[in-house]
């Protein structure tokens, strides 16, 4: 690797390009005082220890060292010069470590993006993952699926969880994660409960709570109803799910969603649809032919593995 010294004592000087491994070997010289001793620590022979010295001092325009045959010193400039080399090896060092630790995963920032329903899906992979890796920062970002494929396309993500989108992107890879459904969901002693099965038209006769338009489950939800001919009663809409969730559990409405939405959420209930249009598939999305960070590996090999995931019989 070449680097570019600029240094006070060598003004008179243009830009210096030197290797790394000419530091390296100046600055064994320098600490034994001995070419011949420098030459076997190096594991190289004398003459090209010397050869790789003297034109590390052509480029530099100055002697770096005192030879004669007895003894081997630092002239000035090579002391000046030691503290230098020493310093930029250190930051190769490091730079070189924080290279291995990212390619491992074990460092840098992992940007996920999630849809509203997936919210509760990754509270137990993100303390794990935190737990294996707590070097690594998490950025977890919450938006509607058409923004989350634009910044994935444009790389602000390393990858996304959601619904199987109907729209097509062409530089978007999706894998299928888990097979899921759309559920009436509804709170512990709702009427619904008792009915294993619900039919969208009995739906008719419950006021309902549903997430906002432009929200996975809702796109969803009216892609099936459209062609139907049904009075349902929204009565109000939200694009905050925890928050139709939280009414649900104190009132008899009645909302449409995700199934794994109520894994955090005790005493509430979620009821089949009688409507095999109502299947959806959990995806995760990347950028097409795009590096894919260690991390991310790390991530969904912990994501896949939730108890969440198993406890709804989800499946890879």
């Amino acid at each position: 690797m070449q680097i570019a010294l600029i240094s006070p004592i060598f003004a008179h000087s243009k830009n210096v390009d030197m290797e790394l491994r000419q530091l390296k070997y100046f600055v064994k010289v320098a600490e034994l005082l001995s070419f011949s001793k420098a030459s076997k620590a190096l594991y190289i022979t004398q003459s090209t220890l010397s050869q790789q010295i003297k034109q590390l001092e052509d480029e530099l325009d100055m002697a770096l060292f005192f030879r004669n045959n007895h003894k081997v010193s630092l002239t000035e400039a090579g002391q000046t010069f030691l503290e230098g080399a020493k310093r930029l090896l250190a930051e190769a060092d490091d730079n070189k470590a924080k290279m291995v630790d990212l390619a491992l995963g074990h460092s840098g920032t992992l940007n996920i993006g999630v849809t509203y329903s997936f919210g509760s899906i990754l509270t137990e992979s993100v303390l794990a993952f935190k737990k294996d890796y707590p070097d690594v920062v998490l950025n977890i970002c919450y938006k509607n699926v058409a923004e989350l494929m634009e910044m994935v396309s444009e790389g602000e993500l390393d990858f996304a969880l959601s619904f199987r989108s109907s729209d097509k992107y062409d530089n978007i890879e999706s894998h299928i994660l888990f097979d899921n459904k759309l559920s009436i969901i509804v709170r512990e002693g709702h009427p619904l409960v008792r009915k294993k099965t619900v039919r969208l038209a009995d739906l008719e006769s419950y006021e309902m709570i549903l997430p906002s338009h432009g929200l996975q489950a809702r796109s969803t939800f009216d892609e099936i109803i459209d062609s139907r001919n049904l009075n349902l009663k929204v009565s109000m809409e939200s694009n905050e799910v925890n928050a139709i969730l939280n009414i649900l559990h104190k009132s008899n409405y009645v909302t449409v969603l995700s199934e794994t939405v109520i894994l955090e959420h005790e005493g509430l209930v979620t009821i089949d649809i009688d409507d095999a249009e109502c299947n959806m598939e959990g995806c995760l999305h990347f950028c097409a032919n795009r590096y894919r960070k260690r991390s991310t590996e790390e991530f969904i090999r912990l994501l896949s593995d939730t108890k969440a995931l198993r406890r709804s019989q989800l499946w890879l």
